[in-house]
């Protein structure tokens, strides 16, 4: 069953990520895939994170397919005009690729070629709609294609967002351009969860929680820091700071946090960022391994 099926079906998801190499050496990949295989209904393939040059993630999401997990292909807007990003997903179709997770990518500033030009083209909205217009038989200049690809379109949600109306207003001009689904920002907090499920709930698509394995009290801060709409809070970071043993504190917080949310959501989304032999320690505890 794929993960549009089983998310059609109303059935609780896990989807994790794997991270293109940099450079030609694909055997962390595989070992990653290896260990997650059967654990986890997908994985996205990431593009660019933190805006490191990495390998192009359409062949890395036509490999881990064949190896054994459904990929979740992500697409940025920032390195590639309208002509490459359709390419792109009529070159992915054609690999087996069959769903797609449309963001607008990390600054390039804080990435490893901080002098590259970003291009934006298209924004994430523009992204969504030109695979919804490649799934009706023509690219975005009106010109008819020779077979059409079909992707299940994901978008990025937000539940921390300090403008809550403001992200809820993005997220229904993503579903307006044809989301599918929605994987979203970390939450850590019940509050936080409490306040966006309230308003989202009854949007009618299916809604991936993200949840971020946190190794360290120095990686909570920078995250608090950095990346918008994630708060880890103080007691959190306490007792992630006095566990004896940090990778089972980072089990425990992040299985709770699930248990929290699995009754509401119709999905996790686990980015370990590096410690995915944790992904299922995580899973068993709290019953989904």
């Amino acid at each position: 069953m794929t993960l549009k099926e089983k998310l059609k079906q109303g059935k609780f998801v896990v989807t994790a990520e794997l991270n293109p190499p940099k450079g030609t050496d694909l055997t962390q990949l595989y070992q990653g895939v290896d260990l997650l295989k059967g654990k986890v209904d997908a994985c996205n393939i990431t593009d660019g994170t933190g805006a490191l040059m990495k390998a192009a993630p359409v062949p890395i999401a036509s490999l881990v397919k064949e190896r054994g997990i459904e990929p979740i292909l992500q697409l940025t807007c920032r390195d590639r005009n309208r002509m490459a990003l359709q390419s792109e997903l009529l070159g992915a179709w054609c690999l087996g690729v069959r769903n797609m997770l449309a963001l607008g990518g990390d600054p390039i500033q804080i990435g490893d070629h901080p002098e590259a030009k970003p291009v934006y083209d298209l924004d994430t909205l523009g992204l969504i709609k030109a695979a919804k217009t490649l799934s009706q038989g023509k690219d975005l200049a009106g010109k008819e294609l020779t077979g059409s690809p079909d992707f299940f379109v994901a978008a990025a949600a937000n539940p921390g967002a300090d403008d809550l109306d403001s992200e809820m207003s993005k997220t229904k001009a993503k579903i307006d351009a044809g989301a599918d689904f929605f994987q979203t920002q970390a939450v850590f907090e019940q509050a936080v969860f409490d306040r966006w499920w309230t308003k989202v709930k009854g949007i009618g698509k299916p809604m991936i929680l993200g949840v971020i394995l946190v190794k360290s009290v120095k990686m909570a801060q920078y995250m608090n820091k950095h990346i918008p709409g994630v708060h880890i809070p103080d007691p959190l970071m306490k007792k992630l700071d006095e566990a004896p043993d940090k990778a089972e504190a980072c089990v425990e917080i992040a299985s709770s946090l699930i248990r929290m949310v699995k009754g509401a959501v119709q999905g996790v989304h686990i980015m370990a960022i590096g410690w995915e032999d944790k992904i299922p320690a995580v899973l068993k505890r709290c019953g989904l391994g």
